[in-house]
């Protein structure tokens, strides 16, 4: 049907309209006079104007969907993943979050939230102390993601201190010992990126050292700090 047919039949133009109104189309709606002029005009094909149409349509969306994902993520800056879902946080808002769900009854919706993105970022892993009991809301979060979705965690702590960060040295196994069965472990040496201009400036006692990837604290017997058990079957579900 050519461009001149379908101006002289308002009614399908109206249905048209009406169709892509109800399956939620603004920019292929936005587009259509256009591309019907370009129809008129002898430059595209019936079947080229549906690629067009519905081409608009996509790259509206796929915008809206990578927006959304940055939004989700909590990026300071525009960071792509090749269309995977991420979530990125510091271990203390983490912590904070699962004690707050916590207290309000609601830490099952939390977890499910944080199970969600295929990847995770936590981030500055030992810089700040955890809140009491945070080291075993922290496992279950972990417990719950295991072999289900990729994590990434950065710390300036080797892994014999992470009794000390968690609270623990029984908590800091059960953690490790999800934590390293799958990991690749990436040790970085030197001085931060940020510095490398002035490093010279930079007192000796606070320039960086190389962290150890030491073994885990060997902790009196094995099993898993107390959590709650329905929380990660439905994290899972």
């Amino acid at each position: 049907m050519s461009a001149a047919s379908l101006e002289s039949d308002p009614a399908s133009l109206d249905r048209i309209r009406r169709y892509l109104v109800g399956l939620k189309m603004p920019r292929a709606l936005e587009a259509l006079e256009h591309i019907l002029r370009r129809i008129e005009r002898g430059e595209i094909s019936a079947l080229e104007a549906i690629d067009a149409l519905l081409g608009e349509e996509l790259t509206l969306r796929e915008g809206r969907r990578v927006k959304a994902a940055l939004k989700m993520g909590r990026l300071l800056t525009v960071k792509t993943l090749a269309g995977r879902s991420v979530y990125f946080s510091t271990l203390a808002d983490i912590v904070s979050s699962l004690a707050k769900a916590e207290r309000e009854g609601s830490l099952r919706e939390r977890l499910r939230f944080l199970c969600r993105p295929q990847l995770l970022i936590v981030d500055e892993i030992g810089y700040l102390p955890v809140i009491p009991g945070g080291g075993n809301l922290f496992f279950q979060l972990v417990n719950a993601r295991y072999e289900r979705g990729a994590m990434i965690l950065t710390s300036n702590r080797g892994f014999s201190e992470w009794g000390d960060v968690f609270g623990g040295t029984v908590v800091a196994s059960a953690l490790l010992d999800r934590l390293l069965h799958h990991a690749v472990v990436v040790q970085i040496e030197g001085a931060s990126y940020r510095l490398r201009r002035h490093a010279e400036l930079m007192p000796e006692n606070t320039r960086a050292r190389p962290i150890s990837p030491s073994a885990p604290p060997a902790a009196r017997r094995r099993g898993r700090p107390p959590k709650d058990r329905k929380a990660n079957q439905d994290c899972n579900t």
